[in-house]
């Protein structure tokens, strides 16, 4: 089986390195993007086996990249990460759309690296 290859996509520098790091300790790709619009102009965005999604962003927001992916038959794995753990409209609406899973910040490695599991597992 080829190396699972992992895209992330956040606003947020920190985040975006700090999952990368994660994801390659335990042998995986990875790509990041900081927008929503970065992913999509990617040619090998949607060459992932999951997405690692922000729900708030600038520009295009995660549940609007979710939906936009949908629409277009790309049947690509999301897991939602937020700093908005209050928001349940768009937990209950990402979930309903077809998340893995919906992860609150500050991430858990466990936690993060059981969804990618989820994810890939769901393809």
């Amino acid at each position: 089986m080829a190396t699972p290859l992992i895209s992330v996509v956040d606003d947020d520098h920190s985040v975006r390195e700090s999952l990368a790091r994660l994801i390659r300790s335990v042998g995986f790709g990875v790509q990041v993007f900081g927008s929503a619009e970065e992913f999509l102009s990617a040619s090998h965005g949607r060459q992932a086996d999951c997405l690692i999604l922000d729900v708030r962003m600038p520009g295009m927001n995660g549940l609007e990249l979710q939906r936009e992916l949908s629409a277009s038959n790309c049947d690509l794995p999301v897991i939602f990460i937020t700093a908005h753990g209050s928001d349940e409209q768009a937990r209950t609406r990402a979930l309903g759309a077809g998340a893995v899973d919906y992860l609150l910040k500050p991430l858990r490695e466990e936690e993060v690296l059981k969804a990618i599991d989820a994810a890939l597992r769901s393809k």
